[in-house]
């Protein structure tokens, strides 16, 4: 994995367990086809945060990928907010552009939410208190933007509490959730399958 460039916001002198967690992120290694790069975490959020944004085979150096990006964030309080009932707190989100046809798949939000609750269980990604959306947007252009055309879309936020300093494996299977949203094709044959599954049982496989 690339080098990620240090960027994490602290607000008090850095605790043990989240130079822990930052280590266990530092470890984790991506497929070749997906950009990570850290970026500065929203400010406020906690005494101290880092946050990582991804790109699905990034056809430039800057900005969103037009296949899958995605942005991945994890907050520490040794205070344990109520909202957190943890130390830790993983807020993340990823989007992805789909064929319309799948976008009208009334099974795909579950089916999406169920991808990520797999990757992270085979990550052995350790949490509780999950919490999410999953938004499926169908649109079409008119007037000067009828060219072009119909489009979808899906999103996913969501949130969990890791229950130890392992962020790695939470990472991880963030990671390939974003991956699956992108259609990619696994390159574990044991994975579960990704949108490839759908768009062949559209007809587009």
């Amino acid at each position: 994995m690339p080098n990620l460039m240090r960027v994490v916001v602290s607000l008090h002198p850095v605790p043990a367990e989240f130079d822990a967690a930052v280590e266990s992120i530092r470890g984790v290694e991506f497929r070749s086809d997906l950009r990570v790069q850290e970026i500065r975490p929203p400010e406020g959020l906690a005494p101290n945060a880092i946050a990582l944004a991804a790109d699905v085979s990034p056809e430039h150096r800057h900005g969103d990928s037009p296949l899958g990006t995605g942005r991945f964030i994890l907050m520490h309080d040794l205070s344990q907010p109520e909202a957190w009932r943890g130390e830790f707190r993983v807020v993340c989100f990823a989007q992805a552009p789909l064929e319309t046809d799948i976008g009208d798949d009334a099974m795909l939000p579950e089916v999406a939410w169920s991808w990520l609750v797999d990757a992270l269980a085979e990550a052995n990604a350790e949490y509780d208190y999950p919490s999410g959306t999953v938004t499926v947007v169908n649109s079409r252009g008119f007037g000067e933007l009828s060219p072009q055309g119909q489009g979808s879309q899906i999103e996913m936020r969501a949130s969990w509490t890791p229950r130890t300093s392992d962020i790695g494996a939470h990472l991880a299977g963030w990671s390939k959730l974003l991956c699956m949203l992108a259609g990619l094709p696994p390159v574990d044959t044991r994975e579960v399958p990704s949108l490839q599954t759908l768009r062949k049982a559209h007809g587009r496989g």
